[in-house]
């Protein structure tokens, strides 16, 4: 079987020294799918960084137009591989093609460069800010290297190395990206990768403005981001692999923007209970199993007083557990981590109510998984209640009273998101005023009566959080302008003449639209000198 090429500085080539090969699998079914992708050696990876940094140089004499004019004919060339691209995403990932993948996910993500190449287009993202008097300018302006990104495997459009939102982000603030292929969606990440070759050859883009690599070893990852010609990284996966990352990328004094682990708690106060307790659960196993609860906002922990009310709200959701059909994990690894992770929990004193295994089916299939735990259960090893379960799982506390919300609240790590749900006649008012600023302090997106696992494209979404969520909590991978400023550098001009300072920085609104912080007013106007 021949082994598929890897996009390398404009052209698609044979992995020129490859140490061997993988195919990804079909998780419906277990079956190894027909595309065989190469081990590269460090001959690829040199190759890939040289081209990249022919591509920094490029680009510092090209004009800005240019990557809005990339990401705006990359997000159509997507478009035009919709059905190609829709089919081989649902072979590698089993994630649903009609509802999912062709109606939601395709659309966000050329929705994420088309607004990526507005924010190019009109420069506000760059917050150009200018003391007249002092005769001092700062912006934020490019890196001077390569961002490598490497994707998940649960979002094989919307987060992939080589389309997703850190690609938009780096390729808006000026940086070429090294895209690492997920080996879950290798076949989607290639057929993305063309899209982006014919962007390139349409607008004039310099080669190596996005090239594609698919595995190596681990090793190589590090001396990778090690590398000089690499300016900064973005990741999104599990804990382990991201903070081995972080070290090496620290090491360097590199920027490097993690997405890892979140449990996302959810807290039900008894006044919401009371009045609603079958629509909220309802609401709950519709978020904790949408996409087979493989997302990354998905509400794995729920906490509520004990009580009749909270009594009958787990029979609720055990009833509705217990009826949904399983769904198909993303891969085996996560199939096996979703069993290791149950382990832990009753290891600790969960009690499995529903589901807790794979089910009885080719490929990855798993049941749909509730467990319970008491409070003083929770405490006493709150690390390992907190372990994350990706999959179509949650877990219950069963607290004693408020005051026990509260010390339980006090243990929990950083996570993207955290909500609360609370009655409508004003019940709950206090409690609320007492739990919402603990919880606000744990998590990135507070939500009131909603369940989290929707992540909107929009400029006020924040998708980070505190530690363990993410690795800096005063960043977002989602939104624009914010994400775009990850990738970026202050640069500060002090007394240097008008017609040396970038375009953003002169007198005069080079884009008319762009919004400036001239003197402490944001203004559109030209300075008058």
């Amino acid at each position: 079987m021949s082994l598929q090429p890897l996009l390398i500085d404009g052209e698609f080539r044979a992995a020129a020294n490859p140490t061997g090969s993988y195919q990804s699998t079909n998780p419906m079914t277990g079956e190894k799918l027909p595309w065989s992708f190469p081990y590269s050696e460090w001959d690829d990876i040199e190759a890939v960084l040289q081209a990249a940094a022919d591509a920094v140089s490029e680009l510092r004499q090209a004009p800005r137009q240019l990557l809005a004019d990339f990401l705006e004919t990359y997000a159509a060339r997507i478009e035009k591989r919709t059905d190609a691209l829709v089919e081989a995403a649902h072979l590698e990932t089993g994630l649903p093609a009609p509802t999912r993948l062709k109606a939601i996910e395709l659309p966000r993500t050329t929705d994420q460069l088309r607004q990526a190449a507005a924010a190019v287009r009109t420069r506000s993202w760059t917050q150009a800010t200018i003391d007249t008097a002092a005769n001092i300018r700062s912006y934020y302006g490019p890196l001077p290297g390569a961002v490598v990104v490497f994707g998940p495997n649960n979002f094989p459009f919307a987060f992939n190395g080589a389309a997703g939102g850190d690609f938009a982000a780096a390729i808006a603030a000026g940086s070429p990206v090294i895209a690492k292929a997920h080996s879950s969606h290798s076949r989607t990440s290639q057929l993305l990768a063309e899209a982006s070759l014919e962007a390139i050859h349409s607008t004039g883009a310099p080669n190596g403005l996005v090239q594609l690599i698919y595995r190596f070893k681990p090793e190589y990852g590090y001396d990778l981001i090690a590398d000089p010609r690499v300016a900064a990284v973005g990741f999104t996966g599990s804990r382990d692999g991201g903070m081995r990352l972080k070290e090496v990328a620290d090491r360097r004094g590199k920027p490097i923007y993690l997405e890892m682990s979140s449990i996302n708690p959810i807290l039900l106060l008894p006044g919401a209970l009371s009045e609603r307790s079958q629509v909220i659960a309802e609401e709950f196993f519709t978020s904790c199993t949408m996409g087979t609860g493989q997302f990354c906002t998905n509400p794995g922990l729920v906490m509520t007083i004990a009580g009749e009310e909270s009594d009958a709200f787990v029979e609720q959701s055990v009833a509705l557990f217990g009826e949904g059909a399983s769904g198909v994990l993303l891969n085996r690894g996560v199939s096996e981590g979703m069993d290791e992770s149950l382990q832990i929990l009753t290891r600790n004193g969960a009690k499995v109510v529903a589901g807790g295994a794979a089910a009885d089916e080719p490929g990855f299939f798993y049941q749909n998984t509730l467990l319970t735990v008491s409070g003083e259960e929770f405490l006493s090893n709150p690390e390992a209640m907190q372990t994350e379960a990706f999959g179509p799982s949650s877990l219950v506390i069963l607290a004693k009273d408020a005051d026990q919300m509260e010390q339980i609240i006090g243990c929990f790590e950083g996570n993207l998101t955290g909500c609360l749900y609370t009655d409508s006649a004003g019940s709950d008012d206090a409690l609320y005023d007492r739990l919402a600023p603990l919880l606000r302090a744990r998590v990135g997106r507070l939500l009131n009566d909603k369940m989290p696992t929707g992540v909107a494209v929009t400029a006020a979404m924040n998708h980070g959080g505190p530690f363990p969520a993410t690795g800096h909590p005063g960043f977002t991978s989602v939104g624009i302008p914010a994400s775009i400023r990850r990738f970026a550098a202050l640069y500060s001009y002090d007394n240097v003449r008008q017609h040396r300072l970038p375009p953003e920085l002169q007198d005069k609104n080079p884009t008319a639209e762009m919004w400036r912080l001239v003197d402490q007013n944001w203004t559109q106007a030209d300075i008058n000198s």
